[in-house]
C-alpha cells in the first residue's frame, strides 16, 4: 500500500525540530530511524499531515559520560549503542538487550530514542530503561523537561510526551560493577519478545545487596517486578533463593493473550525467564 500524502521537513537543530513539530499540529509525526513508523505509513495505520525527519539533527546523536550517568542521544543507532565502550562498561544491560533487537539491518538504522518513544510493550528497550531508572529529556515549545522512566511509559504505544514534544536524549545512571542480563523468549530470530526480563544485581559478601528487575510484554507498559526485587535483597546467590524470588515475577502484571501466546503461558514464561536472568546476572560482572 502507498502512504497517504504528507508534508516533509528535515530540520538541523532541536529547536527547529520542535518548531516544525508544533507547526505541523497534532497529526505531525517524528521520523527517527523509521523502522516502526515506515511500515505503519505504508499500511496507513499512521496518516500524518507532516513528517519531521530528525536525521540531520546531529546534536541528538552520540553517547557521553556525565559523571555518575551516561547520556545517550535519542538519534544514536542501536548498533552504535551496542558497540559503545562506555555502554559496555557502565550500562552493559543496554548493550545486552540491544544485541537482541531485530537484525543487523534494523540495528544499523533504528535508533535508541525511537524505540523508547514508540513505547511498544513488546520492545526490548523500555523494560531496560525501567530497570536502570533512566530519565528522558524531552523538548517542546515550553522548553525542556526530564521525565523518569517510571512516568514516561503511560499506556500501550503511549508516553508522557505531548504531541508537540520530542525525545532528545536519555540519561542512564551508571551501574558499574553490577551483574546484568537480558533474557528474552521469541518464536523465531528477529521477532518481538513474547516475554523478556531485564535484570541487574549488585552483590556484597556473596549475598544480593540490591536487585532491579523489569519485564517486557507483561502488560501495556514495561513493569518493574518490585516483588522479585524485594525477595532478592539479602538473599544468597543460590538456585533456591533465585527460584523463590522468580516465583513472584507475575505479581502486578497483566499479560494478554494473542496468536503468539496465552496470558497463562506468558505468566509461566515470566517466572522461567526471571530465574534465568537472575542466575546470569548474579554470576556475572
Amino acid at each position: 500500500m502507498i502512504p497517504a500524502a504528507f508534508d516533509y521537513t528535515r530540520p538541523t537543530s532541536v529547536d527547529d525540530a520542535v518548531r516544525a513539530l508544533a507547526d505541523g499540529g497534532e497529526d505531525a509525526k517524528v521520523l527517527a530511524g523509521g523502522q516502526s513508523l515506515i511500515p505503519m505509513l505504508r499500511l496507513r495505520f499512521a496518516v500524518p499531515t507532516t513528517l519531521v525527519d530528525l536525521g540531520a539533527v546531529d546534536a541528538m546523536r552520540g553517547i557521553h559520560d556525565d559523571g555518575d550517568a551516561l547520556v545517550i542521544g535519542a538519534m544514536t543507532t542501536h548498533d552504535d549503542v551496542m558497540k559503545s565502550s562506555l555502554v559496555q562498561e557502565h550500562a552493559p544491560l543496554i548493550a545486552q538487550a540491544t544485541a537482541t533487537v531485530a537484525d543487523r539491518q534494523v540495528r544499523h538504522l533504528g535508533t535508541f530514542g525511537g524505540s523508547l518513544a514508540h513505547a511498544d510493550p513488546a520492545g526490548d528497550l523500555p523494560s531496560v530503561a525501567s530497570a536502570l531508572d533512566a530519565s528522558f529529556e524531552v523538548a517542546g515549545p515550553s522548553g525542556r523537561r526530564s521525565v523518569p522512566a517510571s512516568e514516561f511509559f503511560v499506556d500501550y504505544l503511549t508516553t508522557a510526551m505531548e504531541p508537540d514534544e520530542l525525545l532528545v536524549s536519555v540519561r542512564v545512571p551508571k551501574l558499574t560493577g553490577w551483574g546484568t542480563h537480558y533474557e528474552k523468549f521469541n518464536r523465531m530470530a528477529q521477532a518481538w519478545a513474547m516475554v523478556g526480563v531485564a535484570a541487574a544485581v549488585r552483590r556484597s559478601n556473596g549475598d544480593i545487596a540490591e536487585a532491579r528487575v523489569a519485564l517486557t510484554n507483561m502488560g501495556p507498559t514495561p513493569i518493574r517486578a518490585h516483588a522479585v526485587e524485594e525477595a532478592m535483597v539479602g538473599a544468597p546467590a543460590e538456585q533456591g533463593a533465585l527460584q523463590a524470588a522468580a516465583e513472584r515475577a507475575g505479581e502486578g502484571t497483566s499479560p494478554t493473550g494473542d496468536v503468539s501466546a496465552s496470558a497463562e503461558y506468558r505468566a509461566h514464561l515470566a517466572t522461567v525467564l526471571t530465574r534465568r536472568a537472575l542466575q546470569a546476572a548474579a554470576t556475572s560482572r
